[in-house]
């Protein structure tokens, strides 16, 4: 515990799981931050987005989990907002419910964030079920970039050795990159304070990324760091219901364009028209 608020000992970290109708998930993952736990003092929060599976209920029954019901589904920077605010750590864990801590993880990004005074955030490296590694951070988004790691990402998925081959070879080493997945990130609360925490405009998609650029132009940096690894079990939340997780994703794309390229936004508004269904 690093001080203490009316007597109460405010933890040194603050986890926060967003969780939306992905109950399976959202008991392993708090499974594995429980058994065993991370030996820095925390809280665990989750926030709960008007889940009908008994997400919420299954969460009260985790030993020292605190749940906050966001009502409705606010998505993914509103609900992560929410439990920030509600906390009190010094860092925050911005963590997926369809995540697997292995042991010492949690305790292995705090001592890396801290062995770097000038990061402001880091990500580990995201592997899946089988171990095989997720890009999880990258350049600015902008056409071009954008098109590079989808590029990646999608030859990896199908498995074409050439890709798959830069993917774990990108993943294997320590960068600075622009951004890291919100899926696991971990940063330093007067860091994200300052910038105002997420950007509500961004339902689910692209938040990270944002969040990243809004530090950095403030002289945080970003780090990605492959010593830890985060098992990701993507997409069940997104998987419920697909048609909608792809309307999300194209409206917070716009968003991020007229935000951060706002003379690109038009071309976007109207590639999203024709190909309403690609990604």
């Amino acid at each position: 515990m690093t001080k203490f608020r009316d007597e109460v000992p405010v933890p040194d970290l603050s986890i926060i799981i967003v969780s939306y109708n992905a109950r399976a998930d959202l008991e392993r993952c708090l499974a594995s931050l429980q058994h065993p736990a991370p030996a820095v003092s925390h809280e665990i929060i989750v926030v709960d987005n008007a889940s009908s599976d008994g997400s919420a209920d299954a969460a009260r029954r985790s030993p020292a989990v605190r749940v906050i019901e966001s009502g409705a589904n606010r998505g993914f920077a509103a609900a992560n907002n929410m439990g920030i605010r509600a906390s009190a750590g010094a860092h925050v864990l911005l963590l997926n419910s369809d995540t697997v801590a292995p042991a010492g993880a949690i305790d292995g990004l705090m001592r890396e964030l801290l062995r770097h005074p000038d990061a402001a955030v880091v990500g580990p490296r995201l592997v899946d079920a089988e171990g095989r590694a997720e890009l999880s951070f990258g350049r600015m988004i902008s056409p071009l970039n954008e098109l590079r790691q989808k590029r990646l990402v999608r030859g990896h998925a199908r498995r074409k050795p050439g890709m798959s081959r830069r993917v774990e070879d990108m993943t294997r080493h320590e960068q600075w990159p622009d951004w890291v997945s919100g899926a696991c990130l971990l940063v330093r609360r007067h860091d994200a304070e300052a910038v105002g925490l997420l950007d509500e405009r961004f339902f689910m998609y692209t938040e990270d990324v944002d969040f990243c650029a809004a530090i950095r132009a403030r002289g945080g940096r970003i780090l990605f760091t492959p010593a830890i690894e985060i098992v990701h079990i993507r997409g069940r939340s997104a998987a419920s219901a697909p048609a909608a997780t792809r309307a999300a994703y194209r409206r917070s794309q716009l968003a991020f364009y007229q935000k951060h390229h706002p003379g690109l936004a038009p071309l976007v508004r109207l590639y999203t028209r024709f190909f309403p269904q690609g990604r």
